[in-house]
């Protein structure tokens, strides 16, 4: 079986590459490989395992035909009030509750109906709102014949979003006597951009300011500020405690941490669970950053990224902990298989240390926002940061027009109010089982070891292959592997020998001979096969050595 048909150069300079586009190059090898065996042209011989992306292969059906049901009930509210070919007219309030409860009735056999009922109720029951005015918000939203307004976040879909990060990002204990302010966004990715932006336009961050990452961690973090926007100075907070026994345990030392209590950094973005060794931070880190913050460096700006924080019992995010200084990032496109729709949120609590820093600018730079500002209120200078946050998204000139689509607030929404039903927490217990189902079968195959841990996502998974090569064959063992081959290697070696794609550990900033492994968007089976290729690949390394030997 031959290694390789790439030279250690042409592996080499691949390398260079962000592991999502590296990815590309291993589909692309993976699938020349499937078809490529003499006599058998044009046939595929084998499947191409991709588990380099982590787009879940589960959908959360129920809150979408509830949408779906919700949409029917919308159109006979816009049919209601103006009925022509194809033409309808604007849903009425008054009497919309009513209304539904009526359509509910006639329609029992309509998918979804039932759980958008228990949805509504246990809105109005939990948040106190008027039937007819939440009502009749989800259902002209549906339609979107509307901008949104607010442009921030609709005011019951706020309520309720609110509530569910209260319940599964603060463990059911919000900070008292806080109230996070949201602005909905179209998905993580969007929150990140409009993040860093902001905090550049509004001069609480300047170019070439020292900021803080802890890795490993999601690659944009790494690759956004080294555009030629920012050139942030970034010192990393790495990852790199061991077991005993030698296996990696991809937790931060305190002397890491303590990288933050330098006052010129000036922000830390962490994703939590974390992206790739998918574990939650552990207490004793959060309670060294609160001592950091109360301590050495009360201005310090923290991004946390919490989308896999659902898959972890128990989880409380550092916007919990550190409510004035956090800038919380959610998206619902891990949990509810929902990349495609766009959701996310941006929250900030409204005791924050940015906005205690805008106020405190001098009035050169006060000067310059309320001219950035100044078409939006007589008083710009009292904008909040979550509010500019949501005009410079806009580029402030079309601030009127800003805000998330109305039906993915809907969709939002409802997939909040699923979450706090009885159906919603059994549909979490499965998806948490599924992924630590797959990661068992994954290191049976491998016949690796990694941390027992109780914080542990399991969305992915990084395994650090020298760190297994030293621990089962020595340190010999890892050193040749060090000298004979581009970390990188092993993934070359997958994609054309078994049409597996993984992704590359360093390209997150983990270690270089670590792999990373997305356990959400393949069957189960799947995973046992691609332990079973990685453990054949690494044998095969074994063999080399010895024969060098």
């Amino acid at each position: 079986m031959p290694k390789t048909s790439l030279s250690r150069e042409e592996i080499r300079s691949f390398a260079q590459l962000s592991p999502f586009e590296l990815k590309d190059k291993f589909m692309q090898i993976a699938q020349s490989a499937q078809s490529d065996k003499p006599g058998q042209k044009g046939k595929t011989t084998r499947a191409m395992l991709n588990a380099g992306r982590g787009n879940p292969n589960w959908v959360a059906t129920g809150p979408r035909e509830a949408y779906h049901a919700l949409g029917y009930f919308a159109i006979a509210e816009s049919k209601r009030v103006w009925t022509a070919d194809d033409l309808g007219g604007m849903p009425e309030q008054e009497g919309c509750a009513e209304r539904f409860a009526s359509f509910a009735r006639a329609h029992p056999e309509l998918p979804g109906i039932e759980l958008l009922q228990a949805c509504l109720d246990l809105a109005v029951k939990r948040f106190g709102f008027d039937a007819d005015a939440f009502t009749h918000e989800l259902a002209d939203s549906s339609i979107g014949d509307n901008y949104p307004v607010p442009d921030r976040i609709l005011r019951h879909t706020e309520q309720v979003v609110r509530a569910y990060l209260g319940d599964e990002m603060f463990d059911h204990r919000p900070p008292p006597g806080q109230n996070l302010s949201l602005f909905a966004t179209e998905g993580g990715t969007a929150a990140m951009c409009y993040i860093f932006d902001s905090l550049m336009k509004n001069g609480i961050l300047a170019k070439g300011d020292r900021i803080a990452l802890m890795v490993p961690v999601f690659t944009p973090y790494l690759e956004i500020p080294e555009l030629d926007t920012y050139e942030f100075d970034v010192i990393k907070v790495e990852a790199s405690l061991f077991t005993e026994t030698g296996v990696r345990q991809w937790r931060y030392p305190p002397e890491e941490v303590g990288k933050l209590a330098d006052p010129s950094v000036k922000m830390v973005c962490c994703v939590n669970p974390s992206n790739p060794p998918s574990l939650a931070m552990a207490p004793r880190v959060a309670e060294q950053i609160a001592s950091i913050v109360a301590e050495r460096n009360p201005n310090l700006i923290i991004v946390t990224d919490d989308v896999y924080g659902t898959f972890v019992e128990g989880f409380r995010s550092l916007a919990a902990e550190l409510p004035r200084n956090t800038l919380l990032v959610y998206s619902y496109s891990k949990h509810y298989g929902a990349t495609g729709w766009r959701l996310g949120v941006i929250g900030l609590h409204d005791d924050n240390v940015i906005d205690a820093m805008l106020a405190a600018q001098d009035a050169e730079q006060k000067a310059r926002l309320a001219r950035r500002y100044g078409t939006l209120s007589l008083e710009p200078e009292k904008i909040r940061f979550i509010d500019r946050l949501v005009a410079d998204s806009r580029q402030v000139a079309l601030n009127h027009t800003a805000g998330l689509s109305l039906p993915q607030q809907v969709m939002m929404t409802l997939f909040s109010l699923f979450d706090m039903l009885d159906e919603g927490q059994a549909y979490k217990q499965r998806i948490r089982g599924i992924v630590q189902q797959r990661l068992e079968l994954l290191l049976e195959g491998a016949h690796m070891k990694i941390s027992e841990d109780p914080k542990r996502a399991a969305y992915y998974i990084e395994l650090d292959l020298l760190a297994e090569a030293e621990r089962t064959r020595g340190k010999a063992f890892a050193d040749y592997l060090e000298q004979n081959y581009e970390p990188v290697d092993p993934l070359f070696r997958l994609a054309e020998q078994t049409s597996v794609v993984l992704l590359n550990g360093g390209g997150f900033d983990g270690p270089e001979w670590s792999v990373r492994v997305s356990l959400a968007n393949l069957d189960d089976l799947d995973y046992l096969k691609i332990g079973h290729h990685l453990r054949a690949i690494f044998e095969e390394y074994a063999q080399e050595w010895q024969a060098a030997g």
